[in-house]
């Protein structure tokens, strides 16, 4: 390919909206082009880079032994009425009426559309297990799109759904794409780990989030070093450690005018914010339930738990207002699990303390020396996030640490969530129709080609691992208007083309300095300057990687870059 004959679109500076590293370098590398917010093209560079990446899932999909089709973005509300989901998916769903005022939405996932395929399709349990899956653009209505392909409202997603008989083979095909996204996100040279993950809006009763990790990541993980446990902290289970007992002292009101956040009663009272009682009073819109929930002074909320003990959805979850809490007998700084109107879910941590500090529910007023079972009840569960330095649930030896990850994959166990509603049945040995038993297994195309972006780059651009560089090489001679640099760069390139190597001829009538700040910003693994010594056969290699340069004969480099490429 000629350099002349490209869409090079390079930009200096990354527009402002772009925060993180891997939005601005995709932008200004010339990858993609926004469209509208969370919505972006994917231009020439950008598509072989994803090209790239979905043919090494095809081919670790492939020889896992699912099997590959392309269903329609465009889904029926009948679908998703059988399962359940059109009025809990929430706002997220993008719906819409055809002229016929038939009711549709764009596919965020494909749970309902596979699960119909499969009660058409698969006629006999002979045919069982099964596992198909698709490589195809979905839709979300994100609230806040941002962090470029990393979170947008329409992205490119492999997902695959296994159809087995019993537990037992969901077990197996839950194994199996658990083994192949691991050869998948190695293959693709990320640095990442696996971990138990909530099963959120999906469902089922199991699941594993592969997590990239990077700093720019959205989803905090802790992990045990001594045990292996790792957990996306939504999932992560929260220790209660035992404390000193003391002896249960008289409930009394104190008088703390205007002092209304944990910080403020702390320093009014000269109290260790573990000795208060957050109480955080929410709602559930779908249900129009207010529930209050109760963690340490110190500690924060798990919203995911939460949902799960309300079953609910996150999406319906939101802060109750000062009217709402008005309903129940409080008043908003000033809120307590004392003679509640309303369900109570109190972490297990709350349910140990003794004479805490709680909201009165009235003005200026907090109550001392509250204690559970004696002042207050309610449902008792671990509805707090881990954080570092909780002790392991697991072994319960070491301290958990945590790091941030981009989630780029994630596996479920559905069970029978989607086939039993949906007489998605296979008739037994005694001729029972049965319900299939699913598995649900997703990977974020564009939310990888993202996180490799944010594994691998420095300060002047990306540094694309060779398996997935939009192209291996550019040849680069330092001026076009010298014959013997132009002889040598045309055969170096054509020598390289020769032997499978995707490479770039720079034919552009630009110095070198821009050239190669081009080629740093897109981050091709190799590039071979042609300059003075071309009448020598000499020329200079340089790695993107490593950034290291070599002289070396016209022969040698081109070997060089031909056995990297053979390794790969």
């Amino acid at each position: 390919m000629k350099a002349s004959r490209m869409l090079i679109s390079t930009l200096k500076e990354a527009p402002q909206e772009a925060k993180i590293a891997s939005h601005q370098l995709l932008l200004r590398g010339g990858f993609i082009k926004n469209l509208v917010a969370g919505v972006y093209n994917y231009l020439p560079l950008g598509l072989r880079v994803l090209n790239k990446i979905e043919a090494i899932i095809r081919q670790e999909m492939d020889n896992s032994g699912a099997i590959e089709i392309l269903s329609s973005a465009v889904q029926p509300k009948e679908l998703w009425e059988e399962s359940g989901r059109w009025s809990k998916y929430g706002a997220e769903l993008f719906r819409f009426t055809d002229r016929h005022d038939r009711e549709f939405c764009l596919g965020p996932t494909h749970e309902e559309i596979f699960t119909s395929l499969a009660r058409d399709l698969i006629k006999s349990p002979k045919q069982l297990p099964m596992n198909i899956y698709q490589i195809q653009t979905k839709y979300r209505d994100e609230a806040r799109p941002r962090f470029g392909p990393m979170r947008g409202r329409e992205f490119i997603m492999k997902d695959a759904y296994s159809f087995d008989k019993d537990e037992e083979g969901l077990n197996t095909a839950y194994d199996t794409m658990y083994d192949t996204y691991s050869k998948i996100f190695t293959r693709l040279g990320l640095d990442y780990r696996a971990v138990l993950a909530d099963t959120g809006a999906i469902g089922g009763n199991g699941s594993h989030q592969f997590m990239a990790f990077s700093e720019a990541g959205e989803s905090d993980v802790v992990y045990c070093e001594s045990c292996g446990y790792a957990a996306d902290v939504e999932k992560a289970d929260a220790v209660a450690l035992d404390v000193a007992s003391e002896e249960l002292k008289e409930y009394e009101e104190v008088h703390t005018p205007n002092q209304r956040t944990i910080d403020e009663i702390s320093n009014f009272l000269k109290l260790d914010p573990s000795k208060f009682i957050k109480s955080v009073v929410y709602k559930d819109t779908e249900a129009n339930e207010v529930v209050i929930a109760c963690v340490r002074g110190d500690r924060e909320v798990n919203e995911i738990k939460l949902v799960n003990a309300m079953n609910t959805s996150e999406a319906f979850l939101t802060f109750a207002t000062e009217e709402e809490i008005k309903s129940i007998g409080s008043i908003h700084g000033f809120v307590g699990p004392q003679n509640a109107k309303v369900k109570v879910y109190i972490d297990t941590e709350v349910a140990k303390m003794t004479n805490a500090v709680a909201g009165a529910n009235k003005k200026d007023y907090h109550a001392i020396n509250v204690n559970y079972g004696r002042d207050f009840d309610g449902i008792v569960l671990d509805l707090r996030k881990a954080v570092e330095g909780d002790l392991c649930p697991c072994c319960k030896k070491d301290k958990l640490k945590l790091k941030r990850g981009i989630e780029v994959g994630q596996i479920f166990k559905l069970g029978t969530k989607y086939s039993a509603p949906m007489n998605c049945t296979y008739t037994n040995q005694e001729g029972k129709n049965v319900p299939m038993v699913m598995g649900c297994y997703g990977i974020g195309v564009t939310r990888t080609m993202s996180a490799i972006v944010e594994q691998y780059h420095d300060e002047h651009g990306i540094k694309w691992p060779l398996c997935v560089a939009p192209y291996h090489a550019v040849v680069v001679p330092v001026s076009m208007k010298d014959d013997a640099q132009v002889e040598l760069a045309t055969k170096i390139y054509n020598d390289l083309l020769s032997q499978g190597v995707e490479v770039i001829f720079d034919d552009r009538d630009q110095g070198l300095g821009f050239k190669m700040k081009d080629w740093e910003l897109i981050g091709l693994p190799f590039a071979v300057i042609v300059g003075r010594k071309a009448s020598e056969g000499i020329v200079e290699l340089k790695e993107r990687a490593s950034e290291e340069k070599s002289e070396q004969t016209a022969n040698d480099a081109t070997s060089i870059i031909i056995n990297k490429i053979k390794a790969i």
